[in-house]
Order: structure tokens, then C-alpha cells, then sequence
């Protein structure tokens, strides 16, 4: 029987850590002047800041599952948006099964603590039915191609 879906602080699991770096770094970063080892040395922020920016890690004991990051800024040219889910990524055999749900839920519910009353995140305008199906509202359209949502924390 696999082990039950845990999310757990990046802090508390560092051996994910190359692997939420790697994903992200693919995912978003790879065809920038971002490399992999850039991506990397900033995500050691997380070990050490007080509160920001924080990340979360779904596994399976150990087996990697998804990840989720909850950071200051995420688009230079909207600075006064704060906290932004960042960097979401659900391995795709783990797709289907309400990962990613759990680990928004995880950084929302992170915000709330830290005194936010709302969570930002940006999206290709090709996935905006699916935020917009888990309760997240088009705050802007059409920022460096991309759409800005906010959500309401706990």
C-alpha cells in the first residue's frame, strides 16, 4: 500500500529540495538567463527567512509528489501585490488526485497566518478556467502575458 499524501514545509524535508528547484526552474525558467543553479541558491531563502517566502513539498514518504511556494513578488511591475503562490507544480503522475488543491490550501492558509487577507498568483490565460473554477478571481488580464487572480485566505 503507498504511503498517504503528506505536505510537509521544504524546511522539514530539505532532500526535496533539488527536485522543487529543478521542476520550477523547468517549468518557468529554463529558456531565461536564470540557470538551474541560480534557481537554486534562491531558493535557500526558505531555510533561513521568518516567514517569506516559504514552500511546501506533497510526497509520498519519499517520493515526490508537487510543491508550492508563497513569495513576496512574483511580476516586477506589480509590487504592491503581496503574498503571491508561486512556482505550483504537481508531478504528472500525482495530476488528478486534488494535490495542487492541497498545496494552494497550504499557502493560503500560510498567508492568513502571516496576517494577509488575500493570496495573488499569475497564469497563462489557456489555465484561468481552472482557477476560476477553484475560487480565484481575475484581479488584472493581460500583464506581461500573463493574468493575475487573488483569492480570499481563511
Amino acid at each position: 500500500m503507498p504511503d498517504a499524501l503528506t505536505i510537509s514545509p521544504l524546511p522539514s524535508v530539505p532532500q526535496f529540495a533539488d527536485v522543487v528547484a529543478a521542476r520550477a526552474w523547468a517549468a518557468w525558467w529554463q529558456d531565461s538567463e536564470v540557470t538551474l543553479a541560480d534557481y537554486r541558491a534562491r531558493l535557500e531563502e526558505v531555510f533561513t527567512a521568518p516567514s517569506l517566502p516559504a514552500a511546501w513539498v506533497a510526497h509520498r514518504g519519499d517520493v515526490y509528489c508537487g510543491s508550492v511556494l508563497l513569495i513576496d513578488d512574483d511580476l516586477d511591475s506589480r509590487p504592491d501585490l503581496t503574498p503571491w503562490i508561486a512556482a505550483l507544480w504537481v508531478e504528472p503522475a500525482a495530476r488528478g488526485a486534488g494535490v495542487a488543491m492541497q498545496l494552494q490550501a497550504i499557502a493560503r492558509a500560510a498567508a492568513a497566518q502571516m496576517g494577509f487577507e488575500r493570496v495573488f498568483l499569475t497564469a497563462a490565460p489557456s489555465v484561468a478556467p481552472y482557477y476560476h473554477q477553484r475560487g480565484y478571481i481575475l484581479h488584472e488580464a493581460g500583464v506581461e502575458g500573463l493574468d493575475i487572480f487573488s483569492h480570499p485566505v481563511p
